[in-house]
């Protein structure tokens, strides 16, 4: 693997600066130029796609498999998606006929915005660099990649492959810590993208302000799950543990916590162990290797410490392994509300159950929290997934399923394309003569 080497601070600017000369210079506007550019970004991965494996699994522990299903498979379809489609989404917006405006031919233009700033994270480091990256490139922007250096295997592989697929004055990779990081947020950007936890958000949101810079944050949370009796049983377990511990739960819109019915609590308990032996043959997930780690030590230790702090009953898992920042997929029930587990997103392998009277109760427990990113349903019962989407807010809900939602994020698609674009109104307005002549008839 090829070692992390920090962008010395004093190139920062200089990186800054050429970005804004290649856009500047105009060529981005072409349509044809967009197309190479996400040409070249799909042989770049499909050309690396076993490095970025390795280098994915030398950060994470991620079994390879696991890297070509989640990111390497969404990536291309992404990347497919927007070299079909971003010639449509780049033609102008006419609004509906209005007779007293349709005379000025009034319609609006998506133009880029100019020098983008995307900081990604480092649970997903290919398919959360390169989903803002595709829809910045296919709105005609140029892109400043700080990518997550924690992920320093992979942050490495693509500091060494931009320069060879990318000229230098349309996409750059800036690495470090907080020194670059910082410097690179006292620079003035035409937009800045940032998925992440809060807090690194507060400090992003609070540069950009400075500027008066647009900013899109995707941040994390605890996204609840309701468990609903009029629900398949077998299928909420094995789809909640799946989105759980895909990625060790280092995902961000993860399952967090459990929120179930108390009259089908035992029966679901019973799913979650059936689904558990038949993901696992029963003790697989004790071992190093059979799925992620955690990626970091700082973060295997918070994650254990609130395992160790809770008053809930481990009825699976448990098990840590410290020399590999290991934790066993867990599953905790009975767990109070006010519990350690409770007390901030986990972002780790374990699952806490808790028992509520009914919908109201769950409901109630969800509004008093902060706003989740994602909330779950798994009902069949058409009332409850209408009670439920009536009387919450979220980021985004899904109903029988986990975390599938985001290939529908506002950095993918057309919504993508839309974030990195400035709409410029524009109407074209007739002569006096032609207007009245206008009204006249």
């Amino acid at each position: 693997m090829t070692a992390l080497e920090y962008t010395p601070i004093e190139d920062i600017d200089k990186i800054h600066a050429q970005l804004q000369a290649g856009f500047k210079s105009g060529k981005t506007r072409s349509l044809a130029y967009r197309k190479y550019l996400l040409l070249q970004l799909g042989y770049l991965i499909q050309e690396n796609r076993t490095r970025f494996a390795d280098s994915i699994h030398a950060d994470l522990g991620r079994p390879k498999f696991e890297t070509e299903f989640l990111e390497v498979n969404g990536f291309l379809q992404d990347v497919n998606a927007a070299i079909k489609n971003f010639q449509e989404w780049a033609k102008p917006v006419v609004p509906p006929f209005d007779i007293k405006t349709f005379a000025m031919k009034p319609k609006a233009h998506k133009i880029a915005k100019g020098v983008v700033l995307a900081i990604t994270p480092f649970n997903y480091p290919l398919w959360l660099v390169t989903a803002p990256l595709i829809s910045a490139l296919a709105a005609g922007n140029t892109v400043c990649l700080k990518v997550a250096e924690n992920a320093a295997a992979t942050a490495a592989l693509w500091a060494e492959l931009v320069p060879q697929y990318f000229d230098p004055d349309v996409v750059r990779v800036i690495n470090g810590g907080i020194p670059e990081t910082t410097r690179v947020l006292e620079l003035q950007w035409d937009h800045i993208s940032y998925t992440g936890g809060g807090a690194v958000g507060r400090i992003v949101a609070t540069a950009a302000a400075k500027h008066l810079t647009p900013v899109t944050l995707e941040l994390g949370g605890k996204s609840p799950v309701i468990v609903h009796p009029s629900c398949d049983l077998e299928l909420t377990a094995k789809r909640v543990l799946l989105g759980r511990y895909t990625n060790a739960g280092q995902t961000c819109v993860a399952p967090d916590y459990i929120l179930v019915v108390k009259s089908i609590q035992e029966k679901f308990l019973e799913a979650v162990e059936n689904a558990y032996k038949s993901f696992t043959n029963g003790d697989a997930t004790t071992k190093p290797g059979s799925y992620s780690n955690m990626i970091t030590e700082r973060a295997y230790n918070r994650v254990r410490k609130l395992l160790e702090s809770t008053r809930g009953k481990v009825i699976i898992g448990g098990e840590t392994d410290d020399a590999k920042k290991h934790i066993a997929l867990t599953v905790v029930n009975d767990v109070p509300k006010d519990d350690s587990l409770m007390s901030e997103e986990i972002f780790g392998p374990i699952l806490p159950i808790i028992a509520v009277e009914d919908v109201d109760e769950a409901i109630d427990i969800i509004n008093e929290g902060d706003r989740p990113l994602a909330i779950y349903v798994f009902a069949n019962d058409e009332k409850v997934k209408d009670k439920v989407r009536t009387e919450t807010i979220s980021g985004s809900m899904a109903f029988n399923e986990v975390v599938l939602q985001v290939a529908d994020g506002y950095h993918t698609g057309r919504f993508g394309f839309d974030t990195f674009s400035h709409m410029r109104s524009e109407i074209d307005s007739p002569s006096l003569c032609v207007v009245l002549a206008l009204f006249i008839l």
